[in-house]
């Protein structure tokens, strides 16, 4: 223990500090202070210690400031400080600090959220495409060592909407699954991609329906028409092109999905529309970034997996529409900071220069920053 005030005011002890300012940190603080003008007779170094309350969690420097660790963030701490000489004779601690409260420093990191492709019609002559998943893309802080929640979002199956993507506060919707003619397309919900309409023999094939409160994340698929007409119509892109209208025996294509400027990769492409094989129709294409072609006399193809693409319109009774492409989930951090958690979820990483980049390609979990 050491030997406390004895012999102060030009004794053996050291004078009282002055205090200075606190500055909160991740569950530490920074503890600056003005050395006394009597630091005690003797030789060697004098160690300063800044002390905390609550806690009493202590740090040592020789010199201002202090750093304090192991402090609970979301408390609030102040602070004293006291030289000790090299005789181990320390001198009255100094006044109380500022109040600081230790927090978890925000992360911002590039995100892009693309939710699950909607599946392509089946079961009538002329079957439209489903929309491509929603696109959501940006910035967002998040607090580092707080957990937050990563779900990438499943391809619908054969006229079923896609599942949503989640990351953090930000949901993208999964693209609508198309309906048999004359019914529309499904709604993609909250943003994303419309399914593309059944033209069928019921009569003019209905538009399909447009994304919701987010027209960043879907548009429109294209009508269908009429058995007389012979096409169908395709699937909206995700967040971006709407989807063409049928024309006589020839589908529409699906509408065109987004760039991602990180990647350079296209997501969100709708699925294109179905004809029916006994005619000379052309089926539709699917849209860039995703989109499953639309088919003739046989099944129609299924969106691209991890690229939220809608699947294709089959074209003739009997033959099955595309399934809808899974989403993904891309988080771009600085290589500053680093990952933890992700139990449930499958992933890999890069490193493009001054960055981690985390691309999550199935599953549900929980991740932090740090």
């Amino acid at each position: 223990m050491p030997i406390i005030g004895a012999l102060a005011s030009g004794g053996l002890a050291p004078g009282t500090p002055t205090i200075g300012t606190a500055t909160a940190g991740n569950q530490s603080a920074s503890v600056a202070f003005t050395a006394p003008s009597w630091v005690g007779k003797g030789t060697g170094t004098v160690t300063y210690t800044a002390t905390s309350s609550p806690g009493g969690f202590t740090g040592s420097a020789t010199s201002s400031p202090i750093t304090v660790s192991g402090l609970t963030n979301g408390t609030a701490y102040t602070f004293t400080v006291r030289a000790t000489t090299s005789y181990n004779i320390s001198g009255p601690s100094s006044a109380s600090s500022n109040s600081v409260t230790p927090v978890n420093p925000a992360v911002t990191v590039d995100y892009l959220v693309v939710a699950g492709g909607g599946g392509g019609g089946q079961g009538d002559f002329y079957c439209g495409g489903g929309g491509g998943g929603g696109y959501r893309s940006g910035t967002l802080s998040v607090n580092a060592g707080v957990g937050f929640t990563v779900t990438v979002g499943a391809g619908g199956s054969v006229t079923n909407n896609g599942s949503n993507s989640v990351f953090s506060t930000i949901s993208s919707s999964g693209g609508g699954g198309t309906q048999l003619a004359p019914n529309p397309g499904k709604n993609g919900g909250s943003g994303g991609g419309g399914g593309g309409a059944g033209g069928g023999n019921a009569g003019t094939g209905g538009q399909g329906n447009a994304g919701g409160y987010s027209p960043s994340e879907g548009n429109n698929g294209g009508a269908g028409y009429s058995q007389s007409q012979r096409g169908a119509g395709a699937g909206g892109g995700g967040a971006s092109a709407a989807a063409g209208n049928a024309s006589y025996e020839t589908a529409s294509a699906g509408g065109a999905g987004s760039t991602y400027s990180i990647t350079g990769v296209t997501y969100g492409g709708g699925g294109g529309g179905g004809v029916y094989y006994e005619f000379s129709g052309v089926p539709g294409a699917g849209g860039a970034g995703g989109g499953g072609a639309g088919s003739k006399n046989g099944s129609a193809t299924a969106g691209t997996a991890n690229r939220g693409g809608g699947g294709g319109g089959a074209g003739n009774n009997g033959n099955a529409g595309g399934a809808g492409g899974s989403g993904v989930v891309i988080i771009r951090i600085p290589n500053t900071a680093s990952f933890s958690g992700g139990t449930g979820l499958t992933y890999t990483d890069s490193t493009p220069t001054g960055y981690i980049l985390r691309t999550f390609t199935a599953g549900s979990g929980t991740v932090s920053i740090s």
